[in-house]
């Protein structure tokens, strides 16, 4: 399936997302372009080496479980995200808001269709995905093992589920 067939199947529908904890659940339908920044905002807001969004109509977004905290990281723009956990969740701006990809329970759905902030992205970026996979036996072994307690890509009627915990251990 092609990048803008993707894309408008996951714009003419309602999905579902939240934070990595599940105190924070979401359901947005009239979403627009889905693009990954390269600011370096968006990279210390993730952590990661960029940002990925999908453009969100408020009039069509529901918190359906707890709301975002937010982070006023300049003049103009508010980071939402999970005050509990600290799933980045949303990008607040004037011209609107928009929603972080990995937070959907379908993120697949969602294929960045343009890169913003080009110009400030890290040096190798281009040259990420040349690297090797690597694999073995012993990080298949760990991940096999490791029990998540993580909320799963679902509406569920409350979390933690009767019986779980959701206590931090060091080693998980």
């Amino acid at each position: 399936m092609s990048g803008d067939t993707q894309t408008s199947r996951a714009a003419g529908t309602v999905h579902s997302g939240g934070c990595q904890c599940g105190s924070v659940r979401f359901r947005a339908g009239g979403l627009g372009r889905p693009s990954i920044c390269h600011c370096r905002m968006c990279q210390k807001q993730f952590g990661s080496l960029f940002g990925a969004f999908v453009t969100a109509d408020q009039a069509h977004l529901q918190w359906t479980r707890g709301q975002p905290a937010w982070f006023r990281s300049s003049r103009k723009v508010h980071r939402g995200f999970c005050r509990n956990c600290g799933t980045p969740l949303a990008y607040r701006h004037p011209g609107g808001l928009e929603l972080s990809i990995g937070s959907f329970d379908h993120p697949e759905l969602f294929e960045p269709q343009v890169q913003v902030n080009h110009r400030q992205r890290l040096p190798w970026i281009d040259r990420l995905f040349e690297k090797p996979a690597f694999e073995s036996e012993e990080m298949s072994a760990f991940f096999a093992s490791v029990q998540s307690y993580q909320h799963p890509d679902h509406d569920t009627d409350r979390w933690p589920e009767e019986n779980e915990t959701t206590d931090v251990q060091a080693d998980d």
